[in-house]
């Protein structure tokens, strides 16, 4: 792929098309000029299926094939399918082969782009090393993500053929995954609090649109420096309140953290689960198993009160469906010198490796309280992401307002976001939350 500036690209192109006089443009007998500029403006770009392509109906499930490092393999039913994934700057045809072996035995696969319109059949000769062949020409009419969908036309023995990369030529300019990295990017919301105040309480609101709740999805609510407060979707039949808190011991294993950098359960509610964790930094985390559901608004309150040089952090949860705060729970955190709230964000985040779903949620009412009982409603977001042109190049992303929520969402490639480094303004309520915090619950 290109590694310069767009731009850089643009004024390549002009110069090279400025070349070719009208007398070469119209000259039949030899390789016009049109065909000259094209050819010098063709790129040839390496679509892994490692990071670009996904299996259908499910990975690693059926005989469906499953997506490694190498690419597409163990692929023994016929109704499964894969989808190679790209973004498109502009429009035009591409070009198409694949890199494929056949180690099985010879079949034939057929491609499409996009699930629709004419394919094209591949024959794939027994072969136990990688071959490159070709897979047609198709013409992109619309900016932005498509597809190549790659089916099998027919089956013989026992796998059918693996497939390491899609290899596509063209001159409309293509963008894709080069990562490792095959979950949907994070994206974040930001939410500034006016310098020098001291924030107790932490309060904001979520509700996830329908279609929106895929499996491995964490929609963080209230961040802050010290750990983080959201719902989950943990498996097809559960789902989590998750509420965690970071030593301030520097290990990704929970063992290591000493005793003075200890994380420590003060109480819980009824039916929540503790532990500590690791792998992202470690500290104490606790969930209560809830099936919260999309279209419904959960609120979400961290209370933060100093101890001596610790830090208390309590967190409630709220559902329309029990009508009542809950306590998740209380976390004792050391070597913080009673540092209150701050850093204050939300977060949606996959994480897991289907990228190929879409994750959305939105995020509205957030308002802070100081130690002095005065709320702050909080009306500005800034949108930042884990995406990048460097380490994980994913641009189904963005963010905005909608019915006076901030929104954010990321992956199942549906639509090229271009929100990033902007800050959203909501129109403010003016009427904080109705909470007694004399009244929240202690168990």
């Amino acid at each position: 792929m290109k590694k310069f500036p767009l731009i850089l690209l643009a004024l390549a192109l002009t110069g090279a098309c400025a070349k070719f006089n009208n007398s070469e443009l119209k000259n039949p007998g030899d390789d016009t000029g049109a065909q000259k500029a094209a050819a010098l403006l063709a790129v040839t770009d390496t679509v892994t299926l490692y990071s670009n392509g996904y299996v259908y109906p499910k990975d690693q499930s059926n005989g469906y094939g499953s997506i490694s490092s190498s690419g597409l393999g163990a692929w023994t039913d016929s109704s499964g399918f894969t989808r190679v994934f790209f973004n498109a700057l502009s429009t035009g045809s591409i070009t198409v082969k694949l890199r494929v072996k056949a180690p099985g035995g010879a079949n034939t696969l057929r491609i499409r782009l996009d699930s629709s319109g004419t394919a094209t059949n591949v024959v794939v000769n027994q072969t136990n090393s990688y071959v490159t062949l070709n897979a047609g020409t198709f013409n992109i009419t619309t900016t932005g993500y498509h597809c190549l969908e790659i089916k099998a036309a027919t089956k013989n023995g026992t796998y059918l053929p693996d497939i390491q990369s899609a290899v596509i030529t063209s001159s409309i300019g293509l963008k894709y995954n080069r990562s490792q990295y095959r979950g949907a990017p994070a994206t974040h919301l930001s939410y500034p609090v006016p310098p020098n105040t001291a924030v107790a309480w932490f309060y904001n609101e979520i509700y996830v649109p329908a279609g929106a709740d895929p499996l491995y999805a964490y929609y963080m609510t209230n961040g802050f420096w010290d750990g983080y407060f959201g719902i989950q979707v943990n498996s097809p039949t559960e789902r989590r309140v998750l509420f965690s808190i970071w030593s301030n011991y520097n290990t990704n294993d929970p063992n290591e953290i000493p005793a003075d950098y200890a994380v420590t359960l003060v109480k819980k509610g009824a039916n929540v689960t503790h532990n500590a964790f690791g792998n992202e930094g470690s500290g104490g985390q606790s969930y209560l198993k809830f099936p919260w559901i999309t279209g419904n608004t959960y609120k979400l309150l961290v209370h933060a009160e100093a101890s001596g040089t610790h830090t208390i952090f309590t967190g409630y949860f709220y559902a329309p469906e029990t009508g009542s705060w809950k306590l998740i729970a209380q976390w004792d955190k050391s070597k913080t010198n009673g540092q209150l709230l701050g850093g204050l964000y939300s977060f949606v985040e996959n994480y897991s490796d289907n990228g190929n779903n879409f994750f959305k949620a939105r995020y509205g009412n957030q308002w802070v309280c100081t130690t002095a009982g005065t709320w702050i409603e909080l009306t500005k977001a800034s949108f930042t992401t884990t995406a990048n042109e460097t380490s994980h190049q994913r641009y189904d992303l963005g963010a905005g307002l909608e019915n006076n929520f901030f929104y954010m969402f990321s992956g199942g490639f549906r639509q090229v976001g271009n929100s990033v480094g902007q800050t959203y303004d909501r129109t403010a309520t003016g009427t904080p939350p109705a909470i007694n915090f004399n009244q929240l619950p202690n168990n």
